[in-house]
């Protein structure tokens, strides 16, 4: 895994919707290098810890990459109060990403909420070959509709209330779907029914764990979680050994 720190100016700041913001970053290197489902570490002025934020776009021509994120305590609320102009400390990019494959066959992506963000790149290389199923609360809380349609997706909603879309699961919107891989981001309880509708399906599933991230280099115990290999159960690291994963390779609790 090679990553670099530099600082990185904040081209564009939007609020996609309450809490949830879109920062567009200069970073011609990490543009260079970053792949799909990896995150970078930005560093908050103030606090000791950086912020683990997910890689939501790459553009290589334009030398920029994307991030969308929540606010979630003090960290994320002071980054989401800079302003555009501004100048981040980012280490990048880190973590394994998504492996993609053959990107002619059928692709799902299913997120929910904030695990969503992760997918949008991956989609992109599959283009009209993919459908996004995407999970939130409410209508209010829907992002990235239309990203994901632009990326050439066809793209299905489900919400718990109801507003809009599937009212109901992400997996109830799997069942009429015709598919060979699955990538999916979001609350474990998702992600052990998404892996569930693979192995049924007996198809190949890449998981996103979303994890606190101390050091974001495998330094600290911070982002523990079970693994399995060879049937063997063993503590890794969500930062180092992921967060992308085979399913079959985490244990889900």
């Amino acid at each position: 895994m090679k990553y670099d720190v530099k600082d990185c100016k904040l081209l564009q700041k939007r609020e996609l919707a309450k809490d949830i913001f879109d920062f567009v970053v200069e970073a011609p290197d990490f543009a260079a290098a970053a792949q799909a489902g990896q995150f970078a570490h930005i560093y908050v002025p103030g606090k000791t810890l950086r912020r683990p934020i997910s890689i939501c776009g790459v553009d290589r021509a334009a030398g920029t990459l994307r991030f969308v994120f929540q606010i979630r305590g003090e960290g994320t609320r002071i980054l989401a109060g800079l302003e555009e102009g501004a100048t981040l400390d980012i280490l990048a990019p880190l973590g394994h990403g998504f492996v993609l494959g053959d990107c002619s066959r059928k692709a799902v992506f299913v997120g929910g909420g904030i695990g969503v963000p992760p997918l949008l790149e991956a989609s992109k290389a599959f283009g009209k070959n993919a459908t996004a199923v995407l999970g939130f609360r409410n209508r209010d809380a829907v992002i990235l509709e239309e990203d994901f349609r632009a990326n050439g997706c066809e793209v299905r909603i489900a919400t718990d209330d109801g507003s809009m879309g599937h009212h109901g699961l992400v997996t109830d919107c799997l069942k009429d779907l015709d598919f060979d891989v699955l990538f999916a981001c979001g609350p474990t309880p998702m992600l052990k029914a998404v892996s569930a509708v693979a192995k049924e399906r007996g198809v190949e599933c890449q998981i996103s764990l979303e994890e606190r991230m101390a050091c974001g280099i495998g330094a600290c115990l911070g982002c523990a979680c079970k693994l399995l290999a060879d049937g063997r159960e063993y503590l890794g690291h969500v930062c180092k050994d992921g967060p992308v994963f085979p399913y079959q390779n985490v244990v889900l609790d």
